[in-house]
């Protein structure tokens, strides 16, 4: 009788069990909802531990490794938090309304982060362009306008998908943008001519940061090249602010891509020198140019005779792209001329007239 009574007590507590977890609230059984509780925490617990022992492992690595790690450390707790949700209301049964809004939440959620993910590999891959263009000393800084270009059409995209999973008609809704669109590019056509003229600048070429240049009357050194504008620093120290589209229209002289100058300039020496001291100003000139590096003389003739001076003309070679280098040489090259003329009291002309005046005496009486 008590083996009877004992079985009779334990269906008794299996049924209450039953009923209990059977017991309907709000369009689900009590057990469905301890079922997707249990879902959730399951997988609440799950993302968190593999969280931290991923990153435990790829933050001693460095690389792709390390971003990784990053990026996931980066995903907020909402993110733990609704994904598990979303995976455990499916096996209950919500109000339309609640198991929409949880659903809309959730998208928007994975949406925000895989943009997040998405640009934060964006960034590291310029990232790694730009460390890449300071060590060729290149100019990289196009990458930068790129990467924000990529950025917003990313964002378009997601916030397109979102709301096409909204209900919302994103065929209408982009005929309207491209109508605006239209509208706006013509009333910015010439900002939008500039900002394509740095794309063409980034993929041609044509001068980078550093490189001096000339174009038209004005010259100077590149320290820029923006969206719209490429600064230079001329000669006389000033900025000097020139439109993309005006560098890509307009022929430039680079300078800093010379594997060697050529230099020709020239002098004068007064009609009175000697043809000796003429026949020898050639080799002396060429001796000024012994022992310079990186210059070699090419030549030095006599070249015409002009209305106050005998003409001599000197060329020469630099092996360097530099300026300042430049600068430099010729002025070692003209003080060395005239200390070199002086000892040899050869004087250099200068603009100067000789009239000479015939004075007839009519001696007729």
């Amino acid at each position: 009788m008590a083996m009877f009574a004992l079985i009779d007590k334990k269906y008794y507590h299996i049924n209450m069990t039953d009923q209990i977890l059977s017991y309907q609230v709000i369009n689900n059984s009590l057990g469905a909802y301890i079922w997707a509780a249990s879902i959730f925490v399951v997988s609440f617990l799950t993302l968190k531990t593999v969280k931290r022992i991923v990153i435990g492992k790829l933050s001693k690595k460095d690389g792709v490794c390390k971003l990784v790690a990053k990026l996931i450390k980066s995903i907020g707790w909402f993110f733990y938090f609704f994904l598990p949700l979303y995976f455990a209301i499916q096996f209950i049964q919500l109000t339309p309304g609640l198991d929409k809004s949880v659903s809309y939440i959730t998208l928007i959620i994975v949406a925000y982060y895989t943009v997040k993910i998405l640009q934060a590999i964006l960034d590291y891959s310029s990232e790694k362009i730009v460390q890449k263009g300071r060590e060729e000393k290149n100019d990289y800084s196009i990458v930068k306008l790129i990467n924000k270009v990529i950025k917003m059409v990313i964002w378009i995209v997601a916030v397109l998908i979102v709301l096409q999973n909204f209900g919302y008609n994103v065929s209408s809704l982009l005929a309207g943008v491209g109508i605006g669109g239209i509208a706006i590019a013509v009333a910015l056509q010439n900002v939008l001519s500039d900002v394509f003229a740095a794309f063409s600048i980034y993929f041609d070429k044509p001068f980078q940061v550093g490189d001096f240049i000339i174009l038209g009357d004005d010259m100077g050194t590149v320290k820029n090249i923006g969206i719209k504008s490429t600064r230079l620093k001329t000669l006389q120290g000033q900025e000097l602010v020139v439109p993309n589209k005006e560098l890509t229209e307009t022929r430039v002289h680079n300078y800093k891509r010379m594997e060697k100058r050529r230099v020709v300039f020239g002098f004068g020496v007064i009609y009175d020198t000697p043809a000796e001291k003429l026949k020898a100003i050639p080799e002396m000139v060429k001796n000024v140019f012994t022992g310079m590096e990186n210059v070699e003389a090419d030549r030095v003739h006599f070249v015409k005779f002009s209305d106050s001076s005998l003409d001599f003309e000197v060329v020469y070679h630099i092996k360097s792209s530099d300026y300042d280098f430049y600068m430099d040489t010729q002025q070692t090259i003209n003080l060395a001329i005239k200390e070199k003329f002086d000892q040899e009291k050869i004087e250099m002309a200068f603009p100067t007239q000789t009239v000479y005046v015939k004075k007839i005496v009519d001696k007729l009486k």
